[in-house]
Parts: structure tokens; C-alpha cells; sequence
């Protein structure tokens, strides 16, 4: 498959991850999937607290670079795909790694559950301190590949809540495409 063409399943978006109406969103999380601050605490919320709180305890947590799905409950999509990101220390301890882990791995669950579209989130830029534009190259180039062999996922959408992160990532995206 050729680059433009995994390139034209891959749509940017700025706005709000949880108003998407794809088969799966992808939850920045936290390693007790306990719900947090940015994307993790909105899309708790939206989604409803109580019932996700309830459905991420049965699943005894999620290690670095895994992925855990769950019920979306009130969010338009009908799956919540949780991945947990790497903290930045300074990119030579696997940060690299294990953060294309978390997008492989939440593409991989999606595909195991018939989700052929999947929002993401900006995966550890957050909190965890990841360079943005490290993390965004990180995040494309693990998407590209998958799609390039895996035509089941038909459409990946990038999601930035802020104009300047949508802004930054549309500058990666036009490098590497």
C-alpha cells in the first residue's frame, strides 16, 4: 500500500475527543486506569464515571505501552481503548518504544474488536512530559505502519484539543507525508 493511501485514512482534528462518533476512542490513562486530569478525567466523565470506574477495576490495571478496552457507556463510540504512555525522562530509557507500543497495541485491540475507525489522543505529551513533536513523529510513523498492513482499520483520527498541538502536528504530518 502506498503512502498517500495509508495517508488518506488518517484524517487531524482539533476539538473534543469524546464528541466522536468512531467505533473507538483511545484514552491517555493512567496505569490503575483510575481516571485522571486531561484526556483521561474528560473522557471519564463524558463517558460516565461510576460505570467505567467500575469496568477498568475488573481489569487490574494496564502496564506501560499495553492496551485495555472497555465499554464506551455515554461517549458516541462504542469502545473506550485504554493506553498508558511513558513518562519523559530524557528519550534514551525506551521512552521512544513503549510509546509506539501504546499506539500499536490500542490499534491492535481495536482491530480484535471490529473497530475500523479509532480516535487518539496526543499519547504522553500531558503530564508525562513528552516532547510534542517527538511524541506526534512517534505517533504517525507507528500509525502509518499499521495501516499500511492492516486495511481493517479504515479510518485513524488524531485528535487535538488545543489550536496550537493541531497546528504543531498538521507541521509533522506535512514532513512526513
Amino acid at each position: 500500500m502506498s503512502t498517500a493511501d495509508v495517508w488518506s485514512r488518517i484524517e487531524l482534528r482539533q476539538g473534543d475527543i469524546t464528541r466522536l462518533d468512531v467505533d473507538a476512542v483511545v484514552n491517555a490513562a493512567n496505569s490503575r486506569l483510575a481516571g485522571g486530569g486531561g484526556v483521561d478525567g474528560a473522557i471519564h466523565r463524558a463517558a460516565g464515571a461510576a460505570q467505567l470506574q467500575a469496568a477498568c477495576r475488573k481489569l487490574g490495571g494496564c502496564a506501560t505501552g499495553d492496551a485495555k478496552l472497555t465499554p464506551g457507556f455515554n461517549l458516541p463510540a462504542r469502545y473506550i481503548i485504554h493506553t498508558v504512555g511513558p513518562v519523559y525522562r530524557d528519550g534514551r530509557h525506551g521512552e521512544p518504544e513503549l510509546l509506539s507500543s501504546c499506539y500499536r497495541r490500542a490499534l491492535e485491540v481495536a482491530a480484535e474488536h471490529g473497530a475500523r475507525t479509532v480516535a487518539f489522543p496526543a499519547i504522553s505529551t500531558g503530564v508525562y512530559g513528552y516532547p510534542f513533536e517527538a511524541a506526534t513523529r512517534v505517533a504517525f510513523e507507528t500509525v502509518t505502519g499499521f495501516l499500511a498492513e492492516h486495511p481493517e482499520i479504515e479510518r485513524v483520527v488524531f485528535v487535538f484539543f488545543g489550536r496550537d498541538d493541531y497546528e504543531h502536528a498538521r507541521a509533522v504530518r506535512d514532513e512526513l507525508a
